[in-house]
């Protein structure tokens, strides 16, 4: 299978900059923010967003893990702090690829049970192939690709690499 890089170390982490101004802009007037990283490479962006957001805003930034069966996601979704730590807070979803949407979707369901402040998404890179009713607030890139196609993003380190296969 052939893969051709769609976005080197260097643009990644532009693009992981970019939004975590964005993230800043959008909750200028917040105290703090969550950033609910799905696991496993959404949780890695996560943290890379907290790293910036911390070193460019005065905005406390909390990190939870979103833990799921990617292949199965209506077999239940758990987060690695209660809701009480989030509820009514500006909490941002975070994830490396948003494909069809399945997995944002099932994650977003979970907290949408809890009052929030507000409630965006972040993805690094958009395919634009959504099967479900949600959009990445915060983005790095958007791809048409071909339903065929595959984009991943592999994180080694603070290096990362988005390949498009």
């Amino acid at each position: 299978m052939n893969k051709s890089i769609i976005l080197n170390n260097e643009k990644v982490q532009h693009k992981i900059k970019r939004i975590a101004y964005e993230i800043y802009e959008s909750n200028i007037d917040e105290k703090e923010v969550i950033l609910a990283g799905i696991q496993k490479n959404g949780y890695t962006l996560a943290q890379m967003l907290k790293d910036i957001l911390t070193e460019i805003s005065p905005i406390e930034v909390k990190l939870c893990a979103v833990i799921m069966d990617k292949k199965k996601p209506r077999e239940g979704v758990e987060t690695s702090i209660p809701a009480e730590e989030y509820k009514n807070k500006s909490l941002v979803l975070v994830d490396d690829v948003l494909n069809s949407g399945t997995t944002l979707i099932y994650a977003a369901k979970l907290f949408l049970e809890v009052p929030l402040k507000r409630f965006n998404t972040a993805v690094l890179v958009n395919r634009n192939h959504k099967k479900y009713p949600i959009k990445a607030d915060f983005k790095g890139i958007s791809l048409s690709t071909s339903l065929q196609e595959h984009v991943s993003v592999e994180f080694k380190g603070k290096t990362a690499v988005a390949y498009l296969e």
